[in-house]
């Protein structure tokens, strides 16, 4: 692997350390303390414990940097121009039934642009990572999106809507609308750091998400990228910076799947 700069290297020992309980709890799910956060989101003694550790190793690194983190919210929140953006399990829900599809998600920004990120899963020890200029890789591979390029022999992956959701007919009927292209197949796997590093690898072609935390997919910009891709943000809320509509794909499908995307204007 030819990542070696020093942002990436700290990113890829805190993601080591921080799996070690991680694998050991999922191991344990009937033992772990869970609270809700709201209709369908949940919080669990382990999001807790992992995200402790991922800022306990970052910041031993760089305890003046900014953080942005699912859990703790905004650290050092003076820092904009260097921040790391965490989510310590992206999948809660499919960790909590004993599905193993969920990831740590951590990257890198600098001056508002990704420079480096990683999302690791655990239980299958796939690491995708990557930083800008030097390619992404899938632990010691390098990985490329896939050569698809037509949408109609695609197969795409998206997720939600929350139970919380303002729009969720809008994109109830946005599903249907793209599931309805002839031949193609539509996913829904329960994690959004995955389904991006999985359109990076070539095992998904295209991927479109509304509602998502910027720590969702942080990581997933700059892999996607160097893997060749492209990504889009569209209907963006300027009252909701954090707040992400996403379309990422291989590039060949993009501008096809792009006009199936229901064009709106959100109060």
């Amino acid at each position: 692997m030819r990542l070696a700069s020093p942002h990436i290297n700290i990113i890829m020992k805190a993601c080591n350390k921080a799996s070690r309980s991680l694998i050991r709890d999922f191991g344990e799910i009937e033992k772990l303390q869970v609270s809700s956060k709201g209709p369908g989101d949940f919080v669990s003694s382990s999001d807790k414990r992992t995200e402790k550790t991922i800022i306990n190793e970052l910041q031993k690194a760089h305890p003046e940097y900014g953080i942005i983190t699912e859990e703790s919210g905004v650290i050092n929140k003076s820092n904009i121009k260097n921040r790391w953006i965490i989510d310590p399990i992206d999948g809660t829900n499919n960790f909590l039934n004993g599905i193993p599809h969920f990831a740590i998600s951590i990257g890198y920004e600098e001056n508002n642009e990704i420079k480096c990120g990683v999302i690791f899963d655990p239980i299958k020890n796939e690491m995708f990572c990557a930083e800008k200029g030097n390619g992404a890789f899938l632990n010691n591979s390098r990985i490329r999106v896939s050569k698809k390029k037509k949408l109609q022999d695609s197969l795409l992956v998206t997720g939600g809507p929350k139970h919380s959701s303002k729009i969720k007919e809008d994109i109830f009927t946005e599903f249907v609308k793209i599931s309805k292209v002839p031949f193609s197949s539509v996913r829904k796997f329960g994690s959004a750091a995955l389904d991006i590093a999985y359109v990076a690898c070539g095992r998904f072609d295209g991927y479109w998400q509304r509602e998502l935390n910027y720590w969702d997919i942080a990581a997933g910009i700059i892999i996607l990228k160097e893997a060749g891709g492209f990504v889009d943000f569209f209907e963006e809320d300027n009252n909701a910076p954090l707040k992400r509509n996403i379309l990422a794909s291989n590039s060949s499908i993009h501008e096809e799947l792009s006009k199936l995307i229901i064009k709106k204007n959100i109060e």
